[in-house]
């Protein structure tokens, strides 16, 4: 009579420690040069950097919404759409560059948190206020300027992708 497996023993196979001493053979801790190599290959991208470009494309966008339409308001809509995530962006910028951010890993993500609740609720500030500042408002340009300054974090991908 052939000997029964235990069910429960076949599922333990499924546990087995040689899954974690591969994935530790296969982590490898950079020398000073190989990390430096990586950082050439994958650059980073300032945050600034990506600020600066979101005010230029709100910019350049109301002033084609301005010639398109003729209208000034929904120039200013859309300046203020993108505005709506350019402060806020810029907030949270200077916010994760400052020096009690990077103190630690610990730091930098409780900050990164702190940070996010802030640009969120800027951003949420800035929306519910949008219909006193801009007179008179036309949602569907502010949401464009929205959706396009937005858009614009794309574009820091491609950035990161290009060398130098």
């Amino acid at each position: 009579m052939p000997e029964r497996r235990d069910a429960s023993a076949s599922r333990r196979g499924a546990w087995d420690d040689s899954e974690d001493e591969v994935a530790e053979q296969a982590f490898k801790r950079l020398s000073r040069e190989e990390a430096e190599a990586l950082r050439a290959r994958e650059p980073s991208v300032s945050p600034w950097r990506v600020i600066a470009l979101q005010a230029v494309v709100g910019v350049v966008v109301a002033l084609i919404g301005r010639l398109l339409t003729g209208r000034s308001e929904v120039a200013w809509s859309l300046l203020y759409g993108a505005a709506t995530v350019v402060v806020p962006g810029a907030l949270m910028a200077r916010g994760m560059t400052s020096r009690l951010s990077s103190v630690n890993a610990g730091a930098s993500a409780v900050s990164f948190m702190l940070w996010e609740f802030v640009k969120i609720g800027v951003s949420v500030a800035m929306l519910a206020v949008a219909g006193r500042i801009v007179q008179p408002l036309v949602w569907p340009a502010l949401l464009l300027g929205l959706v396009v300054g937005i858009k614009v974090y794309w574009v820091a991908l491609l950035w990161r992708r290009r060398p130098g």
